[in-house]
């Protein structure tokens, strides 16, 4: 585990998003809300909000880190068929949370396939990716 002891306690933010390819029929299920085990989307939130929160015990070697912060959001692309998820995670500290934005995109996704693999089971995860990572000094 990488010694950040001497690093300066800062605000720390990270964005990061990903897709779930899915066939139309399956999209539209999860648009109008008629999916038979209810609010996927709802569920996927609060899956990408405990996966950011336990980082720490799925990467090997990540610190724990305190968040002060965890936003998820969902858009659905009626045209490339997928679901678009992005998640934005924030902490005061002295490591950045990349991990845990990046953690987040892939619960909800994780998730998302898991509620709807009985209807579609060629769905695809794609292009998860860091979209943003910064600090911002707090002193």
């Amino acid at each position: 585990m990488m010694n950040v002891g001497a690093h300066p306690e800062t605000r720390r933010l990270a964005r990061a998003e990903g897709h779930l390819q899915m066939r139309p029929d399956t999209l539209a299920l999860i648009g109008n809300g008629s999916h038979s085990r209810g609010d996927v989307l709802g569920i996927a939130r609060i899956a990408a909000i405990m996966a950011a929160k336990k980082t720490a015990d799925l990467i090997p070697l990540s610190h724990p880190v305190p968040l002060t912060h965890v936003a998820v959001e969902f858009e659905l692309d009626p045209i490339a068929h997928r679901v678009r998820c992005e998640a934005s995670v924030e902490t005061v500290g002295r490591t950045g949370v990349a991990m845990e934005a990046l953690n987040a995109v892939n619960g909800a996704l994780l998730t998302l396939y898991d509620l709807c693999k009985q209807l579609d089971r060629d769905m695809q995860l794609n292009g998860i990716r860091l979209l943003e990572q910064r600090c911002i000094e707090t002193g």
